[in-house]
């Protein structure tokens, strides 16, 4: 458990580095100036493909934002698909630069999200039913039907962004200090330790 836990953040981090080529100029759709527009740039097939849930969260995020997909360049939207296994969690996360809009294509989930106003809003989405999540709010999915579960998730940003709670709190590097997540959570250092063990802290 602990040793997934670690290579589950190692992907997660590798995930959201934004790597940004020095000089490198581009058009709307991705593409350098000096070099020929072609229809690749906007096409993507990275959705087609389900995602390995073989992790301790159960669910596999697939991002077609425009570090994958050049075309979104300037476009301003993206989309990811999200694979969950039977009783699987999307964490607690949130997207700081885009409002999420959620659509369910197979299977039944819980999305959630909690307002600025700690209001805890949920719904229970199945197929072909559709959920949106404003910007910048804590938010999560749980797989609640009987079998396997895939959404699509449209964002209005080419690079929504993600801050995943449980591993920026607790697989950090270095590490938050462990007394100040037992004052901000109120609870004793073994806790807080167990949980940080789970992501390889």
């Amino acid at each position: 458990m602990k040793e997934e836990g670690r290579v589950f953040v190692k992907n997660q981090k590798r995930r959201q580095k934004v790597i940004n080529a020095p000089g490198a100029a581009h058009t709307s759709g991705g593409v350098r100036r000096k070099n020929v527009v072609t229809a690749d740039g906007f096409f993507f097939d990275g959705l087609s493909k389900e995602g390995n849930t073989g992790n301790i969260f159960g669910a596999n995020v697939t991002a077609g934002n425009v570090l994958g997909f050049p075309g979104l360049n300037t476009l301003g939207l993206s989309m990811n698909r999200v694979d969950s296994a039977p009783r699987a969690v999307n964490p607690p996360h949130i997207h700081p630069r885009s409002t999420e809009l959620v659509l369910v294509i197979k299977g039944k989930l819980l999305v959630g999200f909690v307002t600025t106003g700690f209001v805890y809003l949920s719904k229970v989405v199945s197929a072909g039913e559709i959920f949106v999540i404003p910007r910048g709010l804590v938010h999560f999915q749980k797989n609640v039907g009987k079998g396997k579960a895939m959404s699509f998730t449209a964002f209005d940003s080419q690079l929504p962004g993600v801050v995943v709670l449980p591993l920026t709190l607790f697989g950090s590097t270095p590490s938050i200090p462990d007394d100040v997540l037992t004052k901000g959570f109120q609870v004793d250092e073994d806790v807080v330790k167990a949980i940080k063990s789970k992501f390889g802290n």
